[in-house]
């Protein structure tokens, strides 16, 4: 899953009778499409068009860019957190870059009744970015920690496979209420990572959170928000990208940009296999990593459905299958070029919705250029040259989008309903102990401490059980409706209106 920002098409709900609105009811700014948008009949869907090769190029390299940002992202976070140095942290990126574009072949070009063969990206989710730290930090020996981490996506990745077809049957058990949770913590858990790249590359140094490298954040971050506020196009969809560039130029006179990462980069290179070690399968990171598996898979389905509506072919329960096992096996067979788990990419369903360009394989030769890029180990060290400072200033941007999505899917979720709720309030609340109590699992055996101290896993698992206990059991989700359910005192307020007297002392409570 990517649990990177959702978009969602405007004017695509399902007319009253149920069905959807048929294609050119609506476009993505809300009028109707140019005349003669609807192929005539004998010709291919736009799904299946192939367009001039020069504009398959561009539209192509848009996606890329709508999306670079969230690839590297991933890699970035937890090699550092390895430890490893310029050169292994510019290969690991560049294996997530060659991995994301061979699970975005496999989606939308498809192979037997693998791929949904809509024009959709896969790349490195952010879902698995906190369990994976989570198991970086309980590894003894840091040159352990990815093995164990592939192993564990290859293990999570062929569960899922095998169980595809099923869940797609069974998303009904994590509606909003629970996906629209989980992204939320998958933001928050994310935003200390943005804080603590503002600071510095080296915890240990004097200058850590020194003026200097909080500046640069700061500079980065309002050239993200001005180039979203004041760009349209193209340019606002890569903002972030050029908040990463302009940062980096603004850093050098600060000596803080090291350019030696692209001077030692190879310029073709292979993802060597298993560069890292063999994998290692420990228990409690697998389990950990099938959890963020069914988030993403349970994401991964909201934006087939989205998708489909946009671009008027509807997913039913055999697409949904077919793209869930492209999602799966694409991340068990991403370990084996040191790549981590694949998941759809909702920026790039909203570069779809605006641009109105909706063939699938303009979308693959995206996923061309992701591999190329990979197998070009120079380019993929220019995100090495970012400072981290200028990196936590666009974090704050691309993570708290994360959770400010998940937000806006809990809008949908009803929580008028005090089962909501309660739902909501709990599964936060259990998410976000590793974050705001580190030491609270403390007492825990390290192998139940890769769990737990992922806020991501223990909210999901924590949402997923209390929405089958309040909606699923006993009344089934007949609990009334509440107008200001943080409201305090309103439950005593009406209990007293009911059991006291008429009058203005009785009336007085609220």
């Amino acid at each position: 899953m990517a649990t990177e920002p959702r978009f969602t098409k405007q004017g695509t709900t399902p007319q009253s009778d149920g069905t959807p609105h048929p294609e050119g009811a609506r476009d993505p700014e809300g009028s109707s499409p140019p005349e003669g948008s609807t192929p005539p009949e004998g010709a291919p869907h736009p799904v299946d068009e192939k367009l001039p090769a020069l504009k398959m190029a561009t539209t192509g390299l848009q996606h890329v860019a709508a999306m670079y940002a969230g690839v590297v992202a991933p890699p970035l976070i937890v090699g550092a957190a390895v430890g490893l140095s310029a050169k292994e942290l510019t290969f690991l990126t560049g294996a997530c870059l060659f991995t994301a574009g061979l699970a975005t072949f496999l989606q939308t070009l498809g192979i037997w009744n693998i791929g949904a063969r809509l024009p959709f990206v896969n790349g490195v989710t952010f879902a698995g970015v906190a369990p994976m730290l989570a198991v970086v930090d309980s590894t003894k020996d840091k040159d352990d920690a990815l093995p164990i981490i592939f192993g564990a996506v290859i293990v999570a990745g062929l569960l899922g496979f095998v169980a595809a077809p099923f869940f797609s049957k069974m998303v009904r058990f994590f509606p909003p209420v629970v996906t629209g949770t989980v992204i939320t913590l998958i933001g928050i858990s994310l935003m200390p990572v943005a804080f603590g790249w503002m600071q510095g590359p080296n915890p240990a140094a004097d200058d850590y959170g020194s003026t200097k490298y909080l500046s640069l954040a700061g500079i980065t971050l309002v050239i993200v928000l001005l180039l979203r506020r004041f760009t349209r196009g193209f340019v606002k969809q890569i903002a972030v990208l050029l908040g990463l560039v302009i940062g980096t130029l603004v850093a050098i006179p600060f000596d803080v940009t090291d350019f030696g990462p692209v001077a030692d980069a190879d310029v073709v290179g292979f993802p060597t296999p298993f560069h890292f070690g063999a994998p290692q399968f420990a228990a409690a990171a697998i389990v950990s990593l099938c959890v963020v598996m069914v988030v993403s898979m349970t994401e991964s389905t909201a934006d087939m459905l989205a998708l489909g509506e946009i671009v008027d072919r509807p997913a039913d329960e055999k697409t949904i299958a077919a793209g869930l096992r492209a999602d799966t096996l694409g991340s068990a067979v991403s370990p084996l070029f040191n790549g981590f788990m694949c998941s759809a990419f909702a920026q790039n369903i909203g570069l779809v919705a605006m641009t109105r360009i909706r063939s699938r394989y303009v979308v693959a030769t995206g996923g061309g250029f992701l591999v190329l890029m990979g197998l070009c180990p120079m380019a993929a060290s220019l995100i090495a040259v970012v400072p981290r400072p200028v990196l936590g200033g666009a974090g704050v941007v691309l993570f708290g989008s994360v959770a400010a999505s998940g937000i806006q899917t809990l809008v949908k979720a009803g929580l008028e309903k005090d089962n909501n709720v309660l739902i909501v309030a709990v599964s936060l609340a259990v998410g976000l102990i590793p974050i705001s109590a580190p030491e609270f699992y403390h007492a825990f055996p390290e192998t139940a401490k890769i769990i737990l101290d992922s806020g991501i896993s223990t909210g999901c698992v924590a949402a997923v059980v209390l929405n089958l206990l309040f909606n699923h059991t006993g009344r089934g989700g007949e609990d009334d409706e509440v107008t200001a359910p943080m409201e305090p005192g309103g439950e005593i307020a009406e209990q007293r209106t009911h059991s006291a007297p008429a009058g203005p002392s009785a009336a007085g409570v609220h």
